[in-house]
């Protein structure tokens, strides 16, 4: 038995080692082509621009949806080559907000669509192929709710695809609207930072395959169709149609300089849901489309790139693994006789990508790392959360789209703050399994107690402020904060005051 327990352990080091190494290969690529410049494609007349069709994405957005609307609204393009299509599947008075504010547009010149779904069959995936049958615009722009774009978002992305007909996706980089607000917007800055500047320009640069992100960025309608469309057979429909277009010989650009700002979850139990989600998502874009990826006419380069991508939250499962098996190893004496001591050192790669993308952004970038203590604390003690996600997505379970709270405001008053998750009580156990691993290394393998505490603080941290959160609801006194309330049944369907302007 102990011998089983060993290969599964080394298996997993070993794996988690060799993802690693990808992340270092993304930041030495980085760094070999960090200075390159991007063409700047001419910049065409108004009556050169073709018609272009903003899709906004809602369910139950009251907070947010008035902002996005009037953003688009302000965005520098002819009102008559601009249609904003409002995919609204709300179940609360976001409908009643946006339906109001989009008569307000039509009045003032604006085409604008408030389309309502009967039922919200395929979640976002749905409502954006639903949209499609909508408009016969050539570009489609997508925003979610709680993204803010610049008034020149499309003056600096569209040339792109007008220039290069090859071309089927624009993405740009996501900036923070509340990157100060706690030390869990800190910790995610970072992150998100990490991704973008580093992970995605490398990807870019090296001519890897780039995934679109979900919002912030610009489809070329026929891209959409020859990769097959929208499809809400994975959680993560944004990786999976822009991995399939990709695949069929359709290009990716990643615009680093064009920054569109969104909110960060500033609750945790939002944040951990949508960790959920995307794991859940990536790892069902792992299991649909690592074959075909591995089959097609892409290069060896981009098929290991891609797939590596596809296995970004296989590593929270390793981790947890490693920590499970470490106790029995320990009570067999075991682990000092592995070698794999020489793995500890691709741990450094990570560090490294977050300073490298916090020097690539700010003249302040120390500030910003300094966030990376919450960072990993916080990686680590979600790690639980992640791998139940994960292992879900693995037996081929669906799941449902849950949609991330936005608040725009102080989220502890707000009716689509989260309650306390369950997983409460699982990570104080593994706090305390952690504690126990660390009172038996402490005694024959002394050189693991660092690696075994931090789980434990980890563990001990993402307990703790979750009971604070919860603290903080009971104590928010707000008497307007009230659950959103539903719209009438007759107003689901097609609206009929904001049809096309």
């Amino acid at each position: 038995m102990i011998w089983l327990l060993t290969l599964l352990y080394v298996l997993c080091a070993l794996a988690l080692g060799l993802y690693t190494a990808g992340q270092a290969l993304l930041l030495w690529r980085y760094w070999r082509t960090r200075s390159a410049a991007l063409a700047v494609p001419a910049i065409l007349p108004d009556d050169n621009l073709p018609s272009v069709t903003v899709q906004l994405p809602f369910y139950n957005e009251a907070n947010v949806a008035l902002r996005l609307i009037e953003a688009i609204a302000a965005l520098d393009y002819p009102r008559d080559k601009l249609l904003i299509q409002a995919l609204d599947d709300s179940t609360d008075r976001t409908v009643q907000l946006v339906a109001r504010k989009l008569v307000a547009l039509a009045e003032a010149g604006f085409r604008v669509q408030h389309i309502r779904r009967a039922e919200r069959d395929g979640f976002k995936a749905g409502a954006l192929a639903h949209g499609l049958q909508h408009t016969a615009d050539d570009y489609i722009a997508i925003f979610d709710a709680d993204f803010i774009p610049p008034a020149d978002f499309l003056r600096r992305t569209l040339p792109h695809l007008l220039e290069d007909p090859a071309l089927g996706i624009v993405q740009s980089r996501w900036g923070h609207l509340n990157p100060e607000e706690n030390s869990l917007t800190r910790a995610q800055k970072l992150s998100i930072d990490t991704h973008f500047v580093v992970e995605q320009a490398a990807r870019n640069r090296s001519g890897w395959l780039v995934p679109f992100n979900g919002t912030g960025g610009i489809w070329r309608r026929r891209c959409i169709k020859a990769a097959g469309g929208w499809s809400a057979d994975t959680l993560t429909e944004d990786l999976d149609l822009s991995y399939r277009a990709q695949m069929a010989g359709w290009r990716s650009l990643f615009l680093p300089d064009v920054e569109v700002p969104g909110e960060i979850p500033p609750q945790l139990a939002a944040y951990k849901q949508q960790q959920a989600r995307w794991a859940s998502g990536n790892t069902q874009c792992l299991r649909k489309l690592a074959g075909p990826l591995l089959a097609s006419e892409l290069s060896a380069a981009q098929k290991i790139m891609a797939v590596q991508h596809l296995c970004q939250y296989l590593p929270p499962l390793l981790m947890l693994l490693l920590l499970l098996l470490t106790p029995p190893l320990l009570l067999a004496d075991v682990l000092s006789s592995l070698p794999l001591t020489p793995l500890g050192l691709l741990a450094l790669a990570p560090p490294l990508m977050y300073a490298a993308g916090q020097m690539r952004l700010y003249p302040d970038w120390l500030r910003g790392l300094s966030a990376f203590p919450a960072l990993l604390l916080l990686g680590t003690g979600m790690s639980l959360c992640s791998s139940l996600a994960v292992l879900s997505a693995l037996l081929g379970r669906r799941g449902d789209f849950q949609r991330t709270p936005k608040f725009a405001r102080d989220w502890a008053g707000d009716a689509y703050a989260l309650s306390l998750s369950p997983l409460l009580w699982l990570e104080l156990a593994l706090m305390c399994y952690a504690l126990w691993a660390a009172a038996l290394a402490w005694q024959v393998q002394p050189q693991l107690l660092p690696y075994l505490l931090v789980y434990a603080l980890a563990f001990a941290a993402v307990a703790g402020w979750s009971l604070r959160e919860v603290v903080a609801m009971r104590l928010f006194t707000n008497p307007t904060r009230q659950a959103p309330s539903a719209p009438p049944s007759k107003e689901r369907g097609e609206a009929p005051s904001a049809g096309l302007g």
